[in-house]
C-alpha cells in the first residue's frame, strides 16, 4: 500500500495543483473518484490488465466508459496514467486528491465509532468541540460498535483519539503485564 501511495503522489500533486489554478477542486474531485471506482472493479481491472492492451487501448477502455463525465484535461490525465502504466494508482490518487483538497478547503473528515448510537445534539456538540480543537471544519461521520463497552474513538487523519471504555482496558491490562 506504501508503494501505490508513493507512486500516486505526485499524480495526485499534479492534479490537484492543475484544479485549484482553475477552480474546479469539485470537479476533479468527482471526475477522480469516477475513474477510481471503475478502476476498482475487479472485472474492468482484470480487463485492462490484460498484457495485450497496449497504454492506448487501456486508456480508451476506460474512457469509453466515463468519458461523458471527464473534462478534456481528465481525459488527458487518464490517458498519461495509463501511457506510464498507473492506472492501478487511480483509487489512491484519488484519496490523496481528496485529501489535498480537504487540506486547502480547511476541512477535515472525522470519524467517530461510538458503543452507542449518537443523537444530533451530541454529534453537534463533537463537531463544534473537534472544530475548535483542530482548528478547522469538520466533517462528521458516525458509526456504532457495541463492542467499544462505551465512549467513542475518533479518527481525524493521523490523529485517534480513544476515549473508549475497551481502549482503557486494554491499556490498564499492558501496564498491568509489565
Amino acid at each position: 500500500m506504501a508503494e501505490l501511495t508513493t507512486v500516486a503522489r505526485p499524480y495526485a500533486k499534479a492534479a490537484f495543483q492543475l484544479a485549484q489554478s482553475e477552480g474546479k477542486l469539485a470537479e476533479w474531485s468527482s471526475m477522480l473518484a469516477l475513474a477510481a471506482q471503475v478502476i476498482a472493479n475487479a472485472e474492468f481491472a482484470a480487463y485492462v490488465a490484460r498484457p495485450t492492451l497496449s497504454a492506448k487501448d487501456q486508456a480508451d477502455a476506460l474512457l469509453a466508459v466515463i468519458s461523458d463525465q471527464l473534462n478534456e484535461q481528465g481525459q488527458n490525465f487518464i490517458r498519461q496514467l495509463a501511457g506510464n502504466k498507473r492506472l492501478a494508482a487511480l483509487p489512491a490518487i484519488s484519496g490523496l486528491f481528496d485529501e489535498l483538497r480537504a487540506q486547502a478547503e480547511g476541512a477535515v473528515d472525522v470519524a467517530v465509532t461510538a458503543a452507542f448510537a449518537m443523537s444530533d445534539e451530541q454529534q453537534t456538540a463533537m463537531a463544534r468541540v473537534l472544530t475548535e480543537k483542530l482548528s478547522r471544519q469538520v466533517k462528521l461521520t458516525t458509526a456504532v460498535d457495541a463492542s467499544l463497552i462505551g465512549g467513542a474513538v475518533i479518527h481525524a487523519g493521523d490523529l485517534v483519539i480513544d476515549a473508549s471504555v475497551r481502549g482503557k482496558l486494554g491499556k490498564l491490562r499492558a501496564t498491568l503485564n509489565t
